[in-house]
């Protein structure tokens, strides 16, 4: 009996320590398997990049703080991006003030434009390939930094042999541009378009796009010292007519429409009187688009305008227009645009490049009046 029982104890002893040995294994294998899953998280977690980041609206010199954040992992169908250029646009000021029609949630990085450059791809992603330029689909994005990590549908990819510049502009202004002269008014060679703002980067994209149509432009500036230059600048890239404000308002009008027909078309980036004064040379039946209000007053319509000439007054934003249509449509308006920018028909406009580091010098500038160019953060 008592050997019986020492030969099964001797076995249940065996049997245990069998077990013990396999669960001591299974338990350093787990640990090693944590050690790499965290080594592995760790690595993803440390990588950082530069941005400039804001945690309330306010004065922009006074909100916007350039920092180090942490990239997340890039998932199956996301982009690790460059960034390369980002402008500095008034709607880039007004989001950072609180003022803008959609604001990010807090805290947030600055911009809405710009160009980048694909360095790693997930698993999933099919339509872009390192290398690739990419451009934001959509306002929100926060271009102002290094890098990014970002959904594969929310970029846009350009042909990288086109000017940097170029490409880190193209995403707002010539979009506008050429959506407004596109779909509000059936305009043909010959036909005249009314414009203020006429300085501006939408303003400078209608001229090019304008002349590239045979469309004559009439372009309205507010007065300043260097006038003159400014006109030979925009007559340059194809301005047909260069004109004060006041100009607006006097008989001289009638000898400038002796030489071109009068506008189907008007574009108001103002408000305010100047907004009412493109209206009052509008031909009957034709329209005006407000796409901006840099005076920040209202526009007023004069009765007449509706009654005698039954004018339209309408309003166009491009980041709705590009969530109301689809991918292709915004494709298919960047090929041509960039067809345009290779012909030598569109170029960017008069762009001052800064470093990210000196983005104060960049805002600065950017919020004075009459500027004479585009702040371009270069990364």
């Amino acid at each position: 009996m008592w050997l019986l029982l020492h030969t099964v104890s001797s076995s249940r002893q065996r049997a245990w320590r069998k077990n013990v040995v396999a669960l001591f294994k299974l338990a350093r294998h787990r640990d090693r398997a944590n050690v790499r899953l965290f080594s592995q998280s760790a690595g993803l977690s440390a990588r950082t990049c530069k941005a400039l980041q804001y945690r309330r609206h306010g004065d922009p010199l006074h909100v916007l703080q350039l920092e180090d954040i942490d990239l997340p992992p890039i998932g199956a169908k996301d982009v690790l991006v460059k960034m390369l250029a980002a402008p500095i646009n008034p709607s880039d000021i007004n989001m950072l003030q609180g003022t803008y029609a959609i604001l990010p949630e807090l805290p947030a990085v600055g911009g809405n434009e710009g160009v980048a450059r694909v360095e790693e791809v997930g698993s999933q992603v099919k339509s872009l390939k390192k290398g690739d330029w990419v451009i934001p689909r959509d306002a929100g994005l926060g271009t102002w930094r290094t890098e990014a990590v970002l959904a594969e549908d929310d970029v846009v990819s350009l042909p990288n042999d086109i000017p940097l510049l170029s490409a880190a502009t193209l995403g707002v202004n010539p979009c506008t541009a050429f959506r407004m002269l596109s779909d509000f008014e059936d305009l043909k060679p010959g036909d005249t378009v009314i414009q203020n703002a006429a300085n501006s980067g939408v303003g400078q994209a209608v001229i090019q796009i304008a002349a590239a149509r045979g469309i004559n432009t009439i372009n309205v500036v507010r007065n300043r010292p260097e006038f003159a230059q400014l006109s030979d600048r925009l007559r340059a890239i194809g301005a047909s007519h260069v004109i004060n404000e006041e100009a607006l308002r006097r008989p001289e009008m009638k000898e400038l429409f002796k030489s071109c027909p009068k506008p189907k078309l008007a574009l108001n980036g103002v408000g305010g009187k100047s907004a009412t004064e493109l209206l009052r040379h509008l031909q009957v039946g034709g329209s005006m688009v407000t796409y901006g209000g840099m005076a920040k007053q209202p526009v007023t319509v004069p009765v007449s305008a509706l009654i005698f000439k039954d004018v339209k007054v309408r309003g166009f934003w491009v980041t709705q227009w590009k969530r109301d249509h689809p991918h292709g449509a915004f494709r298919a308006m960047l090929v041509e645009l960039c067809s345009l920018i290779r012909q030598g028909k569109l170029t960017a406009p008069a762009c001052s490049e800064v470093s990210l580091q000196e983005y104060g010098q960049a805002l600065d500038a950017a919020m004075q009046p009459f500027t004479a160019a585009k702040q371009v953060l270069i990364m």
